[in-house]
């Protein structure tokens, strides 16, 4: 990082080998649009490299301080965007032996409009703890919040998933009838 920050082009090549991927996995899971997405990560790896002098090491591990950033970055977009109503998932005609294939998919996509639902703070919440699998200090800490704040905001988040993907559920389960 030293060196990255004294202009070592090879040293922040490194750094970005090696950070990319979860920072673009953070904000497609944030943001549920690939080109955002990778805006978003050119964003946060642009900043590390204009303020790579600012870190302190002393404060935060170097992937707290990019996951903080790219996470600020994804609130920003989520806020300046327009609300739009969420149409249903498409119906998709298969044959029988792809069904469970297809209805994995579409339970993937209805978790991922139940997440675009959720408030960007729990949204954040969930995506760095379970997606990102975080320990809750990491992402208490992404999140500059006490580790009883991320529970709060995690059992929120749970909730309305919960809400929102019953039916879902409920069709897995097994006739009791």
């Amino acid at each position: 990082m030293e060196r990255a920050a004294s202009g070592d082009e090879r040293a922040f090549a490194t750094l970005v080998d090696r950070h990319l991927g979860p920072i673009l996995a953070l904000a497609r899971r944030m943001l549920g649009d690939d080109a955002e997405a990778e805006d978003v990560a050119q964003e946060t790896l642009i900043r590390l490299w204009n303020h790579a002098s600012r870190f302190d090491r002393k404060r935060a591990r170097l992937s707290t301080w990019l996951y903080r950033i790219t996470s600020n970055l994804c609130i920003d977009r989520l806020r300046g965007r327009k609300v739009q109503p969420l149409d249903d998932v498409p119906e998709i005609k298969t044959d029988p032996e792809q069904d469970r294939s297809v209805h994995e998919r579409q339970l993937s996509q209805r978790m991922d409009i139940a997440l675009g639902g959720l408030p960007e703070r729990q949204r954040l919440a969930l995506t760095l703890f379970h997606y990102q699998e975080l320990s809750m200090k990491e992402a208490a800490d992404i999140m500059d919040i006490s580790v009883e704040a991320l529970e709060s905001l995690l059992a929120r988040a749970r909730r309305s998933v919960k809400r929102e993907l019953e039916p879902e559920w409920k069709a897995l389960l097994p006739d009791n009838g």
